[in-house]
C-alpha cells in the first residue's frame, strides 16, 4: 500500500534529496499513545526474531506482558515510523543502578548504567534502522550522565553485533552470548542540540504521518470512491 501524493511527506522528500536520495531514519520518543502501535510491532515478529530480541522464542502472552509493563517514566522507549504511519523499529533503553545491572564488569563512577534492546520489522532489515535507533538511545544517556551503555544478545544476533562492531563497542563473548559496552564522552553544547533536533524532525513527521493517515481514511470513506471487491459470498442455502 501507498499513500497518494496529496497525503506524502514534502518534508521526507526534502530530506531524501538532501541524503543523496535514501530516505532519512527519523527517531522518535514514543510515549503511553504508542503503546498500541508497540504492541501490534512486537506481535507481528516471527519465532526467529523473538529469539534474537528476547534471547527465547516468547509466546504472544508474554510478549504482551512486556510490553504492558513497559515504564516510560522510567526508561526511555525510541521507535520509528514508515510512511504509512506503522511502527517498524522500536529500541528500548533501560536504566539501572550500576550495583544492580547486569553489566557487572563494568567500571564507572555513575550512579546508572543503562542497557539497550532494539527489534526491527523485516521489511525495513538493512536500512539503518537499528543503528538509528542506537546512536539515539547513546546521545541520551550522554546527555543525561550516564558514561556506559550496555547490550547483551546472543552471538547469533548478526544486527546486533553489526551495532556494536559500528558503534566502536567492546564486546566479550561466552557461551554463545554477548556482552557489549560503550564509553560514552560527557555532554557538550552540540550533543545537547543535536538531540532536542532530532526529536523535533521526529515530532515534526510523526505529527505529518499521523494527520495524513486520518485524512486519507476519511477520504476514503467520501461518495463516489471505489471500494476495492470483498471475497465472494457463500451460495445461499435454496440454491443448492
Amino acid at each position: 500500500m501507498t499513500l497518494p501524493k496529496l497525503f506524502q511527506n514534502p518534508f521526507r522528500r526534502w530530506l531524501s534529496r538532501s541524503g543523496g536520495g535514501r530516505p532519512s531514519v527519523l527517531v522518535k520518543q514514543l510515549h503511553e499513545r504508542d503503546r498500541r502501535r508497540m504492541m501490534k510491532h512486537f506481535l507481528s515478529l516471527e519465532k526467529s526474531d523473538r529469539l534474537l530480541r528476547f534471547g527465547s522464542a516468547l509466546p504472544d502472552e508474554l510478549v504482551a506482558q512486556y510490553v504492558q509493563k513497559m515504564d516510560f517514566s522510567r526508561d526511555m522507549i525510541y521507535g520509528v515510523y514508515n510512511s504509512l504511519f506503522k511502527l517498524v523499529g522500536v529500541g528500548h533503553l533501560a536504566f539501572a543502578p550500576k550495583d544492580t545491572s547486569p553489566a557487572k564488569s563494568v567500571v564507572t563512577d555513575k550512579e546508572q548504567v543503562a542497557e539497550f534492546g532494539v527489534s526491527v520489522s523485516k521489511s525495513m532489515r538493512g536500512m539503518g534502522v537499528g543503528s538509528k535507533l542506537f546512536e539515539r538511545a547513546a546521545i541520551h544517556c550522554r546527555n543525561n550522565d550516564v558514561d556506559t551503555l550496555y547490550m547483551h544478545c546472543l552471538s547469533s544476533n548478526k544486527t546486533m553485533m553489526h551495532i556494536a562492531k559500528k558503534a566502536g563497542m567492546e564486546i566479550q563473548r561466552d557461551y554463545g552470548e554477548a556482552d557489549a559496552y560503550l564509553k560514552l564522552l560527557p555532554p557538550n553544547p552540540s550533543s545537547m542540540l543535536q538531540e532536542a533536533v532530532q526529536e523535533q524532525f521526529a515530532m515534526f513527521d510523526y505529527t505529518f504521518k499521523a494527520n495524513a493517515r486520518a485524512a486519507f481514511k476519511l477520504w476514503d470513506r467520501l461518495p463516489g470512491r471505489k471500494k476495492k471487491p470483498g471475497p465472494p459470498s457463500p451460495p445461499s442455502s435454496s440454491s443448492q
